[in-house]
């Protein structure tokens, strides 16, 4: 193997964390802010990129870096690496409620796709890339843009998900129809595409936007039930609106409630 061979445990339900045991040393790469907490004895060192290209020299760094930049992600990354004389644990944090994925990456053939956000950690060695989109529609109207992450190697690497999570195996020819940000990841086996709603009701009152994306098997998907956009989007609408003023739940009075409740600054 050239990845780093890891032991884990996965903990909690709604908000789970990986705790990862190292032994002497192996290392973990992780995303910028996922860290929760480490025994005595891992160093922590950031880097350019994932690691993969350490040993190519600065242009090789920049390189790794700058891939990370496209999918909107930091130039760097964090590595925790055990120096003790024993088996040490290090632990990462879901960012928001859901579910955290272990992902052996030989059960894929090496490499598996994913929505740009959805990386928490792998083990050393795994390198954290880009999937370029070849079709314009997908491109266009994904969501994503051109460009999704692509884990590569063959050792372990986490993804999280939102909310709760499910897991699809595709039969060849066999499609499945999902919003564009509830996807998390699938195989490099599946096609993924975007497809267009249509419907003048579906496209002006429908409210789930104009496009979906069909992903066509054989392979496995990984499905979110609550994608970051939606909860962000949720938190933005309940916000309080200027100076302070509330909004109220459900309410179709608007003002006129604000007015009913005693409140009559509109």
């Amino acid at each position: 193997m050239i990845a780093h061979e890891i032991d884990y445990h996965i903990y909690g339900e709604e908000m789970q964390y990986v705790e990862i045991e190292l032994d002497p040393q192996e290392a973990v790469v992780a995303e910028a802010g996922s860290f929760m907490m480490m025994d005595e004895g891992i160093a922590m060192n950031t880097i350019f990129g994932d690691g993969s290209n350490q040993n190519e020299g600065f242009m090789g760094k920049l390189f790794s870096a700058g891939k990370r930049l496209l999918t909107g992600e930091s130039l760097f990354m964090t590595v925790f690496l055990n120096q003790w004389h024993g088996k040490r644990k290090v632990s990462f944090a879901s960012p928001y409620p859901g579910k955290i994925v272990p992902l052996d990456l030989t059960e894929f053939g090496g490499k598996f796709i994913c929505q740009k956000d959805a990386f928490l950690c792998a083990a050393k060695g795994v390198t954290v890339g880009i999937e370029f989109s070849r079709k314009l529609g997908r491109g266009l109207f994904g969501g994503e843009g051109f460009i999704m992450q692509k884990l590569e190697g063959d050792g372990l690497a986490f993804v999280h998900a939102g909310g709760t999570l499910a897991r699809k195996e595709l039969q060849a020819g066999e499609v499945l129809k999902v919003d564009t940000g509830c996807i998390v990841g699938f195989s490099p086996t599946v096609d993924y595409d975007i497809e267009f709603i249509g419907g003048i009701k579906n496209t002006i009152f429908g409210g789930e936007g104009l496009f979906y994306a069909t992903l066509r098997g054989p392979g496995v998907a990984y499905i979110q039930s609550l994608p970051f956009s939606r909860l962000a989007g949720r938190i933005y609408a309940s916000a309080p609106q200027g100076g302070g003023q509330q909004r109220g739940e459900g309410s179709i009075l608007g003002g006129l409630g604000n007015l009913l409740d005693g409140d009559n600054r509109f």
